[in-house]
């Protein structure tokens, strides 16, 4: 059974910095997609950042690139979300979510979210 566990969000002031993590088990491919999405109060979910697991080939939102990295350790199935010079209109819900391809059909497994609350 695939299991995706967030942890680190909190509550930080504007400008401040939260790392995340994502701990994804439960399966064996080498190849998958692993990222973070968020959503706000009264908005849809939106791509935060993902990372491939064998190229590193990263992809940001646009309203992140510079602030935030993603990175990743595969031997461990986990993924880093580096969130830096956060504003509040980053405070949101952040999903993590684990994509991968077997018997030709994709899988997505999702987290059950952790809060991150940018206000002064």
């Amino acid at each position: 059974q695939v299991q995706v566990v967030e942890s680190g969000g909190g509550l930080v002031q504007p400008g401040e910095s939260l790392r995340l993590s994502c701990a994804a088990s439960g399966f064996a491919f080498s190849t998958y997609v692993m990222g973070w999405y968020r959503q706000a109060p009264g908005a849809e979910r939106e791509l935060v950042a993902v990372i491939r697991s064998d190229s590193g080939t990263t992809n940001y939102a646009d309203s992140v690139k510079g602030r935030f990295t993603i990175s990743r350790d595969n031997a461990k199935k986990t993924v880093y979300l580096q969130m830096n010079s956060l504003k509040p209109e980053d405070t949101a819900v952040y999903y993590c979510i684990v994509q991968f391809t077997a018997w030709g059909r994709p899988y997505d497994y999702w987290g059950q979210g952790t809060q991150v609350t940018v206000s002064s």
